[in-house]
């Protein structure tokens, strides 16, 4: 197995998609948070806590979350790509035990979603820390807090890298995998709080599984607001952590249970 981690390894670092991966890591974590704190959570529309508060530095952030889908498209290309360029079949070959490929590139896109978590966090904390020293703002959580909340969203990039692998291995086409992964990270969950009724689902789904570990309830409470309606209710950060949990292990085994069989033409 050693072999061909190393192998999915220099893949990885043989394209420029590493590259392109952490500089978004490095934007969406130090610029997002930066331009956030700037500006101040009191400043949004609507207005929400300052920073000087435990709920403003849970907010901002929270906003990190919604940033999951670059992982998450980091691991279906690294599954997607194959199928695309062919390799695959050279790949197959090379090792008729398919599962023994894909756990491989589980392990490896695992590993390469911590890295994108810790300089996502990384750079978060640095903006945050930095802009209100800059503000001459006492933060509203002590340091140890923050780091905390930051080391939960390195994990949850992890879990969504995963299940970007699963999503690529299940749905092969590129393009096609991309737009169900993204779209639905990025809108669908959002689109679904606004039904009634439906919008009770959403504490089961990844979204709602991220914003209970993170503890980020902003957007949840903004659109309760604009909906009249009332919140919905996030599971704890324990439950959240094992949902998200479960999903990256139904993502696993979809990954290495679904090729098996398949042609690969």
């Amino acid at each position: 197995m050693t072999p061909l981690i190393r192998a999915e390894v220099r893949r990885l670092l043989a394209t420029r998609m590493w590259l392109g991966a952490l500089l978004a890591a490095a934007l969406l974590g130090g610029g997002l948070i930066g331009l956030l704190a700037v500006v101040g959570p009191e400043n949004f529309q609507p207005p929400m806590p300052g920073l000087h508060t435990e709920a403003g530095v849970r907010a901002v952030l929270g906003f990190l979350g919604f940033t999951a889908f670059v992982p998450a498209a980091l691991g279906t290309l690294a599954v997607t790509s194959e199928y695309r360029h062919r390799t695959v079949n050279f790949t197959f070959l090379f090792v008729p035990g398919r599962w023994r490929v894909l756990a491989a590139k589980l392990v490896t896109y695992g590993l390469a979603g911590m890295v994108y978590g810790l300089v996502l966090s990384g750079t978060a904390a640095l903006a945050l820390f930095g802009a209100a020293a800059a503000r001459g703002v006492d933060l509203g959580l002590p340091a140890g807090t923050i780091g905390g909340l930051l080391a939960r969203l390195a994990v949850a990039m992890v879990a969504y890298t995963v299940l970007g692998v699963g999503m690529g291995a299940l749905i092969r086409h590129q393009v096609a995998a991309l737009c169900v992964v993204v779209g639905y990270l990025y809108g669908a969950e959002l689109l679904l709080m606004t039904i009634p009724g439906v919008r009770h689902l959403y504490p089961w789904l990844p979204g709602g599984a991220t914003s209970a570990l993170t503890d980020f309830t902003a957007v949840a409470d903004a659109l309760s607001q604009q909906l009249a309606s009332e919140p919905v209710r996030l599971l704890s950060p324990q439950a959240g952590a094992l949902l998200l949990l479960g999903y990256t292990v139904l993502a696993s085994a979809f990954a290495l249970l679904k090729p098996m069989r398949r042609d690969v033409t």
